[in-house]
């Protein structure tokens, strides 16, 4: 009996408008608006829907999330959650290392 191949997890995006515009040009179409009010809601959302993979959220969300929201972030693994910079305004950026600890739970260590 032939193996069935299945689907590829889908990318969902939540942002700010200019943000969703971005990558809605790049053909993403799973793209979410949001403001201040809504960045929760639409984060818990993303993560429980099963279909998601990879959640892509502006940096804004992430003060914007519950200290729980914030943990379950950083542990997951099935949709993995990145942020990205914000279009406009000061952001965070994740070290590469920081994000292989993160993901892959190893330190990169670099020859001197």
């Amino acid at each position: 009996m032939p193996e069935v191949a299945k689907e590829p997890g889908r990318t969902v995006v939540l942002g700010e408008r200019e943000l969703a515009i971005g990558f809605r040009l790049i053909g993403l179409t799973d793209v979410v608006e949001v403001t201040p009010e809504t960045a929760a809601r639409e984060f818990q959302r993303a993560m429980a829907d099963p279909r998601f993979n990879l959640v892509i959220a502006s940096q804004s969300i992430r003060p914007r999330l519950s200290e729980n929201q914030r943990a379950q972030a950083d542990a997951s693994l099935r949709p993995l959650v990145v942020f990205v910079p914000t279009p406009a305004g000061e952001f965070e950026v994740e070290s590469i290392g920081t994000l292989a600890k993160r993901v892959l739970g190893v330190t990169l260590a670099l020859p001197n």
